[in-house]
């Protein structure tokens, strides 16, 4: 019985880990990113909406899905939100931190570099960061927001501006 609880205890604390689903999307940039890049799934697919991201994310990824940045359809970005552009190197020097739990949210902050293939980097270079704002829905840590550094903000704030520009221009 002693054991029974032990493992149950520990399978809590590993399901609650508010890193596991900012580890998820960041395996899946380092994939994509890499020198021979290899095809992965979308950061936002079906499957990981319904599953690492919050009801309320993607709520609103969905809304701003149905204004998407090409005529071709799919995402509402015309750049890969996890590397702040279009154009990355590899990534290297992945750090994933989880941050003290504090109001029921977590903050895991990244840092990596992808601009190590750009050639010389001014003297006040820092390596890239983001804020995953992790929450906890029906027992397991999920992703609310993503922020990113400088004027780019908060990922949902940007969904939500993509949906309501989207909704108010006449078509």
């Amino acid at each position: 019985m002693l054991v029974v609880l032990a493992c149950a205890a520990f399978s809590t604390a590993q399901a609650a880990d508010p890193s596991a689903p900012v580890n998820e999307i960041m395996q899946e940039a380092v994939k994509g990113w890499a020198e021979e890049a290899q095809a992965g799934e979308d950061y936002f697919s079906p499957a990981r909406l319904g599953r690492i991201y919050s009801e309320d994310f993607a709520k609103a990824y969905r809304e701003a899905a149905k204004f998407p940045a090409y005529e071709e359809g799919g995402s509402p970005f015309d750049y890969d939100v996890i590397v702040s552009g279009q154009d990355s190197c590899s990534i290297k020097d992945l750090s994933v931190t989880p941050g003290a739990p504090a109001d029921g949210k977590s903050d895991v902050t990244v840092t990596f570099d992808n601009t190590h293939c750009f050639g010389e980097r001014p003297a006040d270079w820092k390596p890239s960061e983001l804020h995953f704002i992790v929450i906890e829905e029906g027992g397991k840590p999920v992703i609310d927001d993503i922020v990113r550094a400088g004027d780019a903000g908060s990922l949902k704030s940007e969904l939500q501006a993509i949906a309501s520009q989207g909704a108010s221009d006449p078509q």
